[in-house]
């Protein structure tokens, strides 16, 4: 091979290792739910507990916490509204490093353990409530739903999991 050439080849690994490296280091990609699929489950959410007789709010959010569409039922009342994102944001984030589905697994597995000694510092938009439901598509978490106004938070998650369910085949 002649010097040229091999000159050549060598600079061409080189470049393709650098691009190897840069991707590496660069851009990450993240899914989650287009716009218009995060308005219908918020809008199923809160017709299907409108027809058990429930106004309620539903809240989507990425798995950073960032709403992507929110829905206040006819009636639903005004703390709704912040507790429907609590119970969203918790669920985005409280979840995933044990692998649990919603708030409620996480207020399960919390009152399963003996209390803690060492104060809890609360966190901003952090709570406990049960309603807010991990969004999982091919096996991994990509936002969550939190729903807020039934008469207790297990008639929230129901309304959020039978939403979920029908738009299910549409999140691949």
């Amino acid at each position: 091979m002649s010097r040229p050439l091999a000159a050549g080849v060598l600079f061409a690994l080189a470049l393709v290792g650098t691009a190897t490296m840069a991707s590496a280091q660069g851009l990450i990609t993240v899914q989650k739910l287009s716009a218009p699929l995060a308005n219908e489950l918020v809008g199923d959410t809160v017709a299907t507990c409108a027809q058990k007789g429930y106004a309620v709010t539903a809240v989507v959010v990425d798995l950073e916490g960032v709403r992507q569409a929110m829905l206040r039922g006819n009636g639903a009342p005004i703390p709704t509204l912040d507790n429907a994102f609590y119970k969203a944001y918790s669920a985005a984030s409280l979840t995933l490093a044990r692998k649990e589905d919603s708030t409620k697994a996480v207020a399960d597995r919390m009152a399963k353990n003996p209390a803690t000694t060492i104060p809890q510092t609360p966190l901003p938009n952090v709570t406990y409530a049960v309603g807010g439901v991990t969004i999982m598509a091919g096996g991994k978490a990509i936002g969550a739903i939190g729903v807020s106004g039934a008469p207790g938070g297990q008639f929230d998650e129901e309304c959020a999991r039978a939403a979920i369910a029908k738009i299910q085949d549409r999140m691949k």
